[in-house]
């Protein structure tokens, strides 16, 4: 009964850590980052720093004469400010959290609970005396967390905060994503298991043997390297679900290899903390099979972000919807001892705690339910796709935009990008900005993007507020751009972007460019209103604001700056 105790806080916090980390994670690395890349004289900010406000409040002034998309050089040269960023001790700490219970998750598995014998016996046999052995435990320490933290650090200089951040929306690369979860979560349900060369294993643990501080360190190194067949899953969940910047892979690494530093020089300084553990045998398997099944519905996730980028059509909603479903299903029906995979021992019965773990992915998937037929599923709004691509809604409050304005001219980009709850919104600036000085309405900027999750978040949590659509739908023209669409431009409307420093050819370069040169930041979320001259008219625009009155006083301040600007 213990050992379930343990697995059933173990697996529910960690189901709910990974959505945490992929929607923090992505407010760090895209939605709400500090992206200071190497694009000329200009460095993006944090959307709501004072650096950010300063800038925006710099470029509004800049755009006096500003009637299309160009602003004059000045207001390139004042959007250049420094690079702090307010919400990355938050988002780090979610991070340094997931990499904490990834550690632990780790733990549980089979590749890791059986050292534990092993690692204290290897102490014991050292130690002439208690104070060495204490010290000798706590160099072990030090050594995993120095082998993972000197990982992270490879992964930062391999690829850098910059490139992950252009390719996280790229199509093949998270197709690539989608294919290394995918084997994971084969290799967790035991069809296989991914292992180092045998040779690497028996050099290190030959070299473990030595006496000294290096045997010390080469132990941790064979603990890494043995457990890889079941951390090396783990961990690439972990840096992939939150779409890796510049510290990153530093803090996970550094929060996964605590949790195992933590735990491992505790048991080599107390051994007799051992008698407690429960007994390895099956249910360290079941665990294995229970991550395979949560690394398989993750793995969705990368599938349709490159889905809806490139509108191929192959994971619509309610095919995402129902694999989840069956996923769900499946999980539940395990945890009853009704499927056997090939590790696993038989279960004479099924314990109380497997009971409730399957009561809640039984739940889950009769939540899910509903969401074949239109449902929001606010819970999960920022992992699904969008309503729009869903093929039957049942009621109202769901629709798309119309494709054509009111004198029956087709929307730009319209055939192929929507708008959430039936607003009827444009798809291109300057469109939008011409039919706002026709109607004299102001101009709503929503800066978004097919793999942002807390853009989802937003319009599943915030939009749906009947006085937050009101305004959208009635005081304002709404104009969603989405900055990583890869639908390719005419080559009449392609430029080279000096502030993305790459050639603008996609419908996502060109609203990136817009952003990054108007405002100074690539950030998603991000919402700016403007009025018929294109003029900013609240200093700074907002991010994510999941509180409905702020935003809603943000939307009012906008209407009556307008007014008095009539």
């Amino acid at each position: 009964m213990k050992k379930f105790n343990l697995l059933v806080v173990l697996l529910l916090a960690l189901f709910t850590l990974f959505n945490v980390g992929e929607s923090y994670g992505q407010q760090s690395a895209q939605d709400t980052s500090a992206t200071s890349t190497d694009m000329g004289d200009i460095e993006f900010t944090t959307i709501g720093s004072k650096e950010d406000s300063l800038a925006n409040g710099q470029v509004a002034g800049a755009t006096d004469t500003t009637k299309t998309t160009k602003v004059d050089s000045v207001a390139n040269k004042t959007a250049a400010v420094a690079k702090p960023a307010d919400t990355k001790p938050n988002s780090l700490w979610v991070t340094f959290g997931l990499g904490l219970l990834a550690g632990l998750a780790a733990f549980f598995l089979p590749c890791i609970f059986p050292m534990v014998p092993l690692t204290v016996g290897f102490f014991t046999k050292r130690a002439e005396s208690r104070a060495k052995g204490i010290r000798s435990a706590i160099i072990y320490g030090l050594s995993i967390i120095l082998i993972y933290v000197g990982l992270g650090v490879i992964i930062t200089l391999i690829w850098g905060a910059s490139a992950l951040n252009q390719i996280s929306t790229d199509g093949f690369f998270n197709i690539f994503i989608f294919i290394i979860l995918l084997i994971f979560g084969i290799s967790f349900l035991g069809a296989f298991e991914i292992m180092l060369p045998s040779s690497v294993v028996n050099k290190l643990d030959a070299k473990s043997d030595s006496k000294g501080l290096g045997g010390i360190f080469f132990m941790a190194a064979t603990l890494a390297v043995v457990s890889f067949s079941c951390t090396g899953p783990l961990i690439g969940t972990s840096l992939v679900a939150i779409n890796t910047d510049l510290l990153t892979p530093i803090v996970v690494m550094f929060g996964f290899s605590l949790s195992l530093a933590l735990i491992f020089t505790t048991f080599a300084i107390f051994p007799s903390l051992m008698t407690g553990l429960p007994k390895s045998g099956g249910w360290l398997n079941a665990v294995k099979v229970v991550l395979g099944f949560l690394e398989l519905g993750l793995s969705l996730k990368f599938l349709s972000t490159a889905d809806l980028a490139y509108h191929w059509g192959i994971l619509d909603r309610e095919i995402f919807l129902a694999i989840w479903i069956v996923l769900a299903i499946l999980l539940g029906v395990y945890l009853l001892g009704k499927i056997k995979f090939s590790h696993d021992s038989d279960l004479p019965y099924v314990s109380v705690p497997r009971l409730f773990l399957a009561t809640a992915s039984f739940v889950f998937a009769v939540y899910l339910i509903p969401g074949l037929w239109g449902a929001p599923l606010k819970a999960v709004s920022s992992l699904v796709p969008p309503l729009s691509t869903q093929d039957f809604v049942i009621g109202e409050g769901s629709g798309v935009s119309s494709t054509a304005d009111h004198s029956g001219k087709k929307k730009k980009y319209a055939d192929f990008l929507h708008i959430p709850h039936g607003i009827d919104g444009y798809f291109d600036y300057e469109e939008a900005l011409a039919y706002s000085k026709e109607v004299n309405k102001p101009l709503f900027l929503d800066f978004t993007g097919h793999g942002c999750v807390n853009c989802r978040e937003m319009e599943a949590k915030v939009w749906s507020d009947k006085n937050v659509l009101k305004r959208l739908k009635e005081d304002y023209i709404v104009v969603s751009l989405y900055t990583d669409d890869k639908t390719a431009l005419p080559e009449s409307e392609q430029f080279y972007s000096k502030v993305l420093k790459t050639q603008v050819n996609t419908v996502g370069k060109k609203f990136q460019h817009l952003q990054a040169e108007r405002f100074g930041t690539v950030a998603q979320p991000y919402y700016v209103l403007l009025d018929t001259k294109g003029e900013v008219l609240v200093s700074p625009p907002i991010g994510v604001e999941y509180n409905i009155d702020t935003y809603l006083g943000y939307l009012d301040k906008g209407l009556s700056e307008f007014a008095k600007r009539k």
